[in-house]
């Protein structure tokens, strides 16, 4: 699989540990409709769940891991995705691994200051 170095992947996952994973899952529900009318608008080239690389042996078709969700975006369109998702996990807890140019970040942030800082230092790390 080759990799596009003009995208921006970025994998959240919800880790509030109040929260089970059913939980967890549902804050991926909720953002899912969301990023799919960012996609239909052009901002975001593609969204949605992580697959299961390991899904049980007697399950039929994909399984996909509770919890995460998957955006890929272009390096010009990452900062209005840094601001939707800073206007939609304030307060969660959260990490955040962002993939470009060949390089990985990996960021954890549980409240609003936090988030911020998280995303400020992803927009860095993408160069924008």
């Amino acid at each position: 699989m080759s990799v596009d170095y003009s995208l921006v992947r970025v994998t959240l996952h919800f880790t509030d540990p109040s929260l089970n994973p059913d939980e967890q899952d549902l804050e991926v529900q909720k953002l899912l409709p969301q990023l799919a009318q960012l996609a239909a608008a052009g901002e975001v080239e593609q969204s949605g769940r992580v697959l299961d690389p390991n899904p049980p042996e007697k399950s039929k078709g994909f399984g996909f891991l509770l919890g995460l969700l998957q955006a890929e975006v272009s390096a010009s369109n990452f900062k209005a995705l840094s601001q939707f998702l800073g206007e939609r996990l304030s307060g969660k807890t959260i990490e955040m691994e962002v993939e470009a140019n060949g390089r990985k970040l990996k960021l954890k942030a549980s409240s609003q200051a936090e988030l911020s800082a998280a995303l400020k230092a992803a927009q860095e790390f993408i160069g924008d």
